[in-house]
């Protein structure tokens, strides 16, 4: 009987063990993402942000819960429509596809958008992305929502990789003069996704 009771034990040890290992590896790499994410700001001519910003973007603790595997449909006939932005304009966007994910075991349905002026530019013709507000949107979160993007090449056999961790604001999160499309209301989500890129830090 001891024999049981030690080997449990010690398999229980092993895998909580492996368990810490997994989170601790996923929390280094995403921080080396948010590092790089911090220095494109320095590389864009159009930033918003200064080397003497970038201690105020916050984050969201790592939560590999929220990097999930989600179903994705394409949707072939959607025809163009115009997306809002902040600027009080609209900017021409296509339906993509639909992705659907769980999280605490309920599902949930975002639309992916195409722009078809990126389209037309070689660097960016592949991307997509996913503009959302959740639980935590003006409180936590930015109130504008906030992006996911994917290149076309994420999106194999019917699924996706959504990591919400790596969820970010718009540029008008930091300073007014940004045109940065509004999240549809089909893409609004009562659910609180508490991962990725917070409210900034410094005073507009």
């Amino acid at each position: 009987m001891k024999t049981v009771a030690h080997w449990l034990v010690c398999w229980v040890m092993v895998s909580y063990s492996a368990m810490a290992q997994q989170v601790s590896t996923y929390a280094d790499s995403l921080e080396k993402h948010r590092e790089n994410y911090r220095q494109d700001f320095l590389k864009s001519a159009g930033s918003p942000l200064k080397q003497e910003d970038l201690p105020f973007l916050r984050f969201y603790e790592a939560n590999p819960k929220l990097k999930i595997q989600a179903h994705f449909e394409l949707t072939p006939d959607a025809e163009p429509f115009t997306m809002a932005t902040s600027d009080g304009k609209r900017t021409a966007y296509v339906k993509f596809g639909v992705v659907s994910f769980k999280v605490n075991n309920k599902t949930y349905q975002l639309s992916v958008y195409r722009s078809p002026a990126l389209m037309k530019m070689p660097d960016y013709r592949d991307y997509v992305f996913i503009p959302f507000r959740d639980g935590t949107s003006g409180k936590e979160t930015y109130g504008g929502g906030r992006y996911l993007d994917f290149r076309l090449k994420d999106f194999q056999n019917g699924h996706v990789t959504i990591d919400f961790n790596k969820a970010y604001n718009p540029y008008c999160a930091y300073s007014d003069g940004y045109s940065c499309p509004i999240p549809p209301r089909e893409n609004h989500l009562t659910v609180r996704l508490e991962a990725g890129e917070k409210n900034y830090g410094k005073e507009r």
